[in-house]
């Protein structure tokens, strides 16, 4: 079993002086976090880390990102003992950085699960913005991604995590795909996800 601490959107309190108490496996940021922030958190859990870049983040080419962090946006990496496929930003709304259109998603997802169905299966789908219609909301800004429904129904992840649906300190219900659990993550999540993707990749190998 792999303990993971997600994360993404707001700082939450006092976060740096309860890290070291976690003892999390993996730091998965689900985007639009300060990077000083990311940075002093993984130091302190000292765990594998991943991440994917929100709408409000800074632009993450040329392996640009917060330091000790594994950029997964449009990749599919093995991370803490976990296979994820990341795929960062939002829908299109006002230019900004990491916001795509629908159809730009749809071609960015393509490429993920053209890689993903490479070598065996997917632990975790992480994204910043939710699929279409499921715990997104209805101004430009905060719609869902149409193409994350391709990419869960290909994959059947045990998890896709997100953020950027803020909460407001109400709790923003689990939805349920098939077998994936999509949950947000704001601000903080502790989660359990026994490794099944990497075993099986792992057992394919060696055979």
């Amino acid at each position: 079993m792999v303990r993971v601490l997600a994360v993404a959107d707001e700082e939450v309190p006092g976060a740096h002086a309860r890290a070291r108490d976690l003892s999390v496996d993996l730091l998965l940021a689900a985007g639009d976090l300060p990077w000083p922030y990311l940075e002093t958190l993984v130091e302190l859990v000292g765990a594998p880390a991943a991440f994917v870049p929100g709408n409000h983040d800074p632009r993450t080419s040329d392996g640009a990102g917060p330091r000790g962090f594994v950029d997964v946006d449009g990749r599919v990496r093995t991370v803490g003992g976990l296979r994820i496929a990341g795929l960062g930003g939002c829908v299109h709304y006002n230019g900004g950085a990491h916001q795509y259109t629908q159809q730009e998603h749809a071609r960015r997802a393509k490429r993920l699960l053209k890689e993903a169905r490479r070598d065996g299966e997917v632990d975790v789908v992480l994204s910043h913005a939710p699929p279409l219609g499921l715990g997104d909301e209805p101004d430009p800004a905060h719609v869902g991604i149409e193409a994350l429904h391709d990419v869960l129904d290909a994959l059947q992840p045990t998890y896709h995590l997100h953020g950027h649906i803020h909460p407001y300190g109400m709790a923003k219900p689990d939805r349920q795909v098939g077998r994936t659990t999509v949950r947000n993550v704001i601000p903080w999540q502790l989660i359990e996800i026994e490794p099944r993707a990497v075993t099986t990749v792992a057992a394919g190998r060696s055979a």
